[in-house]
């Protein structure tokens, strides 16, 4: 590329074309009718061409994701994490650490007395210190990953059988060695298999949040399958995934979700999605899409950044660094830690009882220097009720506001009354003075014009 990096739709093309027929040149089809393949369909013989090309797209997409896993550093499935015990780490609002080494001194003596309450208070408190890397560990491997998959049903206007390669950006405890005993935890196994379910790579009903749901709603908006999409682009095609699920799924009737606007979250729009006619409050997910530098990440951002990731209302950071999308979790020193989706995993059969959770789950924490990270991002949060929200506007501005600088200038702003009663007085003053603003041809705006061209964010 010779240095120049080209827009994000050009980069599209050539890696459809190139890298695809690369392939393509590596499996020719002179070479596969030599194999004799024979088989029916239906009682009927098959046809030989249809049996090459069926042959032909497995074998393309089996390399095809060989050759993403080298790309992105999969080549071994489990990599060994290397993690810091002597400081804290932060995972979605909770915080390990190691103990100090005077407590586990007093924690010896008090193993031995054991005379005072305060004593084995103190010991139950060291230990707890003790293993708090490793309980780290575990909280890390509960959390879903959604990687690319092959191998699922075809995509509805193409003939993708697997998102590798551009669907990374559209993807409670665990305990898998954990025998399900009480009522509790079978009900928390039912959940959460439901969970996952509503993720699977199927064009159904029961997955509402599958690779080929968001595809179909992002045809609406003129994106097609292979396509990339960027932070605030995938936060509104959630928001509407979910609008739709509530139709169909009672489970999500209960259940808002928010897209700021500007950096901006209107009170009044907050209050218009999760209030119930019955004067209810429905729990709420807040994305706020924003932009955190020109070509690179503003370094005053990022103990904001960091402290909005150990409020145990944030739910992570949609992002990644350029050409690399990823999902940011949490953070140890100046790293921040990350679930990578471009490892490339068999297709799994959500519908079957019992179907395995293995590939649902990552056991190799990774992380990448903050200062690497792209300034196009979106965070997020979720609230269970309005008390939760009421609180978090409380402290979030501190935390919103670069430290030690002159420039008073937040990531994002709480502001009275209706983003939709704003855009229609800026409407009002465009058709008095003109605006350059562009708009895509069914007037919703293109994020895609806000977002770096250097940043893949589906990848």
């Amino acid at each position: 590329m010779n240095g120049q990096v080209q827009p994000s739709r050009e980069r599209l093309g050539g890696f459809s074309n190139s890298t695809i027929g690369l392939f393509s040149g590596m499996i020719t089809t002179d070479r596969v009718p030599n194999i004799q393949l024979t088989g029916t369909n239906n009682g009927l013989p098959m046809d030989d061409s249809n049996v090459v090309t069926e042959v032909d797209s497995k074998v393309k997409t089996k390399l095809l994701s060989m050759w993403n896993n080298v790309k992105y550093g999969w080549t071994i499935k489990v990599v060994k994490p290397n993690f810091s015990k002597e400081s804290p780490v932060c995972l979605l609002g909770k915080i390990y650490r190691k103990k100090p080494e005077e407590f586990l001194e007093k924690a010896s003596e008090a193993d031995k007395t054991l005379d005072t309450g305060s004593e084995i208070s103190l010991a139950m408190d060291a230990i707890s210190f003790e293993d708090g890397i490793e309980e780290f560990k575990k909280d890390f491997t509960s959390r879903l990953w959604l990687t690319y998959r092959r191998e699922f049903p075809i995509l509805n206007g193409s003939t993708f059988t697997t998102d590798c390669g551009w669907g990374c950006m559209l993807q409670w405890r665990w305990q898998p060695d954990q025998p399900i005993k009480t009522e509790q935890q079978k009900l928390d196994e039912y959940n959460h298999r439901l969970i996952i379910k509503s993720f699977g790579d199927l064009p159904e009903r029961t997955s509402p949040f599958s690779i080929h749901t968001l595809v179909s709603l992002g045809a609406l908006w003129g994106k097609r399958a292979g396509d990339w999409y960027g932070p605030s682009s995938v936060a509104h095609l959630l928001s509407q995934a979910v609008e739709n699920a509530a139709e169909r799924h009672p489970a999500f009737n209960n259940l808002a979700v928010y897209v700021a606007q500007d950096c901006a979250v209107y009170l009044q729009d907050i209050e218009n999605v999760c209030q119930t006619p019955d004067g209810k409050w429905k729990s709420l997910i807040l994305f706020v899409p924003l932009r955190l530098g020109a070509d690179k990440l503003n370094p005053v951002y990022t103990s904001c950044l960091t402290h909005l990731l150990t409020l145990d209302t944030c739910i992570g950071v949609i992002g990644g660094r350029p050409r690399h999308s990823l999902y940011f979790i949490g953070f140890q020193e100046d790293k921040l830690i990350n679930l990578d989706p471009h490892y490339c995993q068999e297709t799994v059969d959500v519908l079957k009882d019992n179907f395995s959770l293995t590939s649902f789950h990552c056991t190799s924490p990774r992380k990448m220097l903050i200062s690497k990270m792209d300034p196009s991002c979106c965070v997020g949060f979720y609230f269970h009720n309005k008390m939760q929200f009421t609180n978090f506007m409380e402290i979030a501005p501190s935390y919103l506001v670069p430290e030690d600088e002159k420039i008073d200038y937040p990531m994002f702003l709480f502001c009275e009354g209706s983003g939709k009663d704003l855009h229609q007085k800026i409407e009002i003053a465009e058709n008095i003075i003109p605006s350059t603003t562009s708009f895509t041809g069914n007037g919703t705006y293109d994020d895609d014009l806000d977002e770096c061209e250097e940043f893949e964010l589906v990848q």
